[in-house]
């Protein structure tokens, strides 16, 4: 851990923002450009390879994309780098509807120019989504983070996946079994993470990952209209689309399900 005033690689750090499973970030001033950043450093016991191969492919990804609604990174080093700090809170701090849906759509705009540019996510979540500003200003900017298990499709010649890096309750069907990620890959994880800020819960809430797998190879997606009383039949048509077990049978971009998410719940 670092301390307030520590100097670490050219940043004078400030306080801890948050911990992921490998990783700490920091409040932190870069000395070179005089800005305050987010400084996400490896933690000790967390500088394996696959993890510092992690952040460097999380760094390399990121940098290709220049959006709106995509986190900003500046620079790197063999155990951390750093980003646009993104200090408004997290999507799921939204308090109203409208908000998370605005919201919902910046990053279907985002996920839809990464997809045109051969990339695919792979681990998109409500923990991924943040807000640049106070959550109570309007309109908030909502911006996707974290490229760490991002996959690029050019990439998909000989694709053998080992293990599920993405996390379960958002893991669409082929990249549960090994299949090389898509777009639709993400628009999967989209339609998981919407019905959550919607309903309160993902789709398939198991409390096994054994059963959440099954969940999503196996079994439909609830009619979440059935049990709540303002949720109008077609929300549960088009959530289900986004949701099919093969990705071809899935709505072409993100924008048109989030699009049509909005206008059924308006």
């Amino acid at each position: 851990m670092l301390s307030p005033g520590e100097e670490f690689e050219g940043h004078v750090v400030d306080h801890v923002v948050g911990h992921g499973g490998y990783a700490t970030v920091y409040l932190a001033r870069d000395m070179d450009s005089d800005q305050d950043v987010a400084l996400k450093v490896l933690d000790g016991d967390h500088r394996h390879l696959e993890h510092v191969a992690r952040l460097r492919r999380e760094f390399e990804f990121a940098r290709r994309l220049t959006h709106p609604h995509i986190v900003t990174v500046y620079k790197r080093g063999p155990a951390w780098l750093s980003m646009e700090l993104v200090a408004g809170g997290r999507i799921n701090d939204l308090d109203a509807l409208a908000k998370r849906l605005a919201a919902l759509e910046q990053i279907a705009d985002a996920l839809d120019y990464t997809h045109n540019r051969a990339i695919v996510h792979c681990d998109v979540k409500p923990a991924n989504i943040l807000l640049h500003q106070d959550v109570h200003q309007d309109p908030s900017r909502a911006v996707l983070i974290d490229f760490g298990v991002a996959h690029a499709v050019t990439d998909d010649v000989g694709y053998r996946a080992t293990q599920i890096e993405a996390s379960l309750p958002y893991a669409a069907p082929e990249l549960i079994t090994g299949h090389a990620p898509t777009g639709a890959t993400d628009e999967y994880a989209l339609a998981c993470t919407t019905v959550e800020l919607i309903t309160g819960s993902p789709p398939f809430t198991m409390p096994s990952g054994l059963g959440l797998i099954d969940a999503h190879l196996h079994r439909p997606p609830p009619r979440w209209s059935r049990e709540i009383s303002w949720l109008p039949r077609i929300f549960d048509s088009i959530a289900a689309k986004a949701l099919a077990k093969a990705p071809e049978d899935r709505y072409p971009t993100c924008r048109e399900f989030v699009s049509l998410i909005a206008r059924a719940l308006h």
